[in-house]
């Protein structure tokens, strides 16, 4: 892990869905299915560089309450007859978990190195709980980026 600082925000254009860590560690989860509506209906560009992120954000408390996440991607094209919603990754500084290999786990492993991380007594860092990350640099590489205080 490392720290990062992103200078400019991102934009990101894609559908939500609010859920908890207790639906999804369940039977009850919708991220899955936001993800399959995501990759069902928009088609990214990556030759031309646009990447995928998923984005977390309305956190109600902390890692226990509800939060909203959004599938989405960073392409500037208008899609027809598809209604997105967007969100801004704000600029700030962001502890950043990498993980390389296949797709899901290498997600799965990385978010369960943030919980770890984030459970120890003596983590240096503090979550802010405003605006987290996922970035899709390739298809089996994944950055998650943790706002920090």
């Amino acid at each position: 892990m490392e720290i990062r600082h992103i200078s400019e925000p991102i934009h990101i254009k894609g559908f939500s869905v609010q859920t908890n860590n207790e639906a999804e560690f369940s039977q009850h989860g919708k991220i899955p299915g936001l993800w399959q509506r995501f990759d069902n209906t928009i088609s990214v560009d990556y030759v031309s560089g646009e990447r995928v992120y998923g984005v977390y954000f309305n956190y109600e408390s902390d890692h226990a309450g509800n939060f909203s996440v959004l599938a989405g991607y960073d392409g500037k094209k208008v899609l027809e007859n598809v209604i997105v919603e967007s969100i801004t990754i704000p600029s700030g500084k962001y502890l950043v978990f990498t993980k390389q290999g296949e797709m899901p786990q290498i997600a799965i492993d990385a978010w369960t190195d943030v919980w770890k991380y984030f459970t120890q007594e003596n983590a240096e860092y503090e979550r802010t709980f405003t605006v987290d990350f996922e970035h899709y640099v390739n298809g089996n590489h994944i950055d998650v980026y943790i706002a920090i205080k």
